[in-house]
């Protein structure tokens, strides 16, 4: 009992430290800058939507797209990558009589080494001209009116060459309301957006649903070559603008105004939208993933479990050994519900579903011991018909690459 106690107060310190040093990562605070004035000349814009089979998303979200009440030049180019369910005729008819101008291009085959999703942004990006910003989002994103306006506002108003916001995505099913919560606090955890939104900072993210890009930074950047076989977009799109100039200015943060549409209704969908990346996510490493593994276990599931074993313990007439571990395991439990609140409350979801989260981390190391087992059986990254390929291993000398 007395070893359970401390490995429970070294996850409490863990806990502290993640509260009060880790980039206020808990906190819902990080919103969209609002700048005193706005822009001398609204530049030019171009949205950038890769669609693959996205005919039932699109009447729901386009039309949001397309009315942006934006004063500067702004177009929507929908890339139809590869649809077979007439996504492409969907969208043009949703273009007609539209408030702004929409392109629908047809998205050739993926060459060797480019990601699916990725090079139909490159197709996209190539449609979009000289445009001083791209707008890039997906298919099942919405957006209110002035969204648009208040993203280009920011970016102008502080010199930033990536904005980005994480959309608040769909909670309504049992599941839903259950695992995306702990999604959105765990992409934070991993990516801290104040350290994300520090210049010059070596924290770097960005979230796919919305993502407004500087062309210039861009370009100058290396493009999107040079995230080509990227599966995870966004943060290698995040992590080569923030890097590509000294003192890189990027921001990530939360939003209301932006919300994804596309339903998960059983825990299925949702297993397999988590299970398909996170492995690439620990780049295919099994030291990584033991690592994590029992990393969300200790952190997590421990706290709990050494609670509930100090009061199972005191109430059988256990000594200090047991008060302690119930101690320490009450702690750590107490503090990780109550950097948990603060999400749920975006989510307008009861806090007193905070102390539940060690369940859902423990589902999710399940989800990302599943995605290591799919890599494995060469169904990785499996989407919409995609399976994507292991990455490239660095050039070593004396090995072929």
């Amino acid at each position: 009992m007395l070893g359970l106690a401390v490995i429970a107060a070294l996850s409490s310190l863990a806990w502290l430290y993640l509260l009060a040093c880790h980039g206020g990562y808990w906190r819902t605070g990080q919103r969209l800058p609002r700048q005193a004035a706005a822009p001398a000349r609204w530049p030019s814009v171009r949205a950038v939507v890769p669609a693959r089979d996205e005919a039932a998303m699109l009447p729901v979200t386009l039309p949001a797209l397309l009315s942006q009440d934006y004063q500067g030049d702004f177009e929507v180019i929908v890339v139809d990558d590869g649809s077979s369910d007439g996504t492409a005729d969907v969208a043009g008819r949703l273009g007609h009589g539209a408030a702004r101008k929409l392109r629908v291009i047809a998205g050739s085959p993926p060459p060797d080494g480019w990601a699916g999703k990725v090079w139909a942004m490159a197709q996209g990006a190539a449609e979009a001209g000289d445009a001083d910003y791209l707008l890039f989002t997906d298919a099942d994103i919405a957006c209110r009116p002035g969204t648009l306006t208040a993203l280009v506002t920011a970016a102008e108003g502080d010199d930033r060459d990536l904005v980005s916001q994480m959309a608040l995505l769909r909670a309504e099913s049992f599941w839903e309301r259950a695992i995306v919560p702990a999604f959105v606090y765990f992409f934070a955890q991993l990516y801290p957006f104040r350290r994300v939104n520090r210049p010059g900072g070596r924290t770097a993210a960005a979230a796919g649903g919305c993502m407004l890009v500087r062309r210039r930074a861009l370009d100058a950047s290396g493009g999107l070559a040079g995230i080509r076989g990227a599966r995870i977009d966004d943060v290698a799109l995040g992590r080569q603008l923030k890097r590509s100039r000294p003192g890189g200015r990027c921001w990530l943060g939360l939003s209301t105004d932006v919300t994804s549409v596309r339903p998960y209704p059983g825990l299925a969908a949702l297993w397999h939208m988590i299970a398909r990346s996170a492995y690439l996510q620990l780049r295919h490493s099994p030291v990584l993933l033991a690592g994590t593994i029992a990393g969300l276990l200790w952190l997590y599931a421990l706290p709990p479990a050494a609670a509930l074993a100090g009061l199972a313990g005191l109430a059988l007439g256990g000594g200090a050994a047991a008060a302690w571990c119930a101690a320490a395991g009450l702690a750590g439990w107490a503090l990780m519900a109550v950097s948990f609140a603060p999400m749920l409350r975006l989510y307008r979801l009861p806090v007193l579903r905070a102390p539940g989260l060690p369940l859902i981390a423990v589902l999710y190391a399940a989800m990302t011991l599943d995605s290591a087992r799919r890599h494995y059986a060469g169904r990785g990254g499996e989407w919409k018909g995609r399976v994507s390929p292991p990455p490239r291993l660095p050039r070593r000398s004396g090995l072929p690459r």
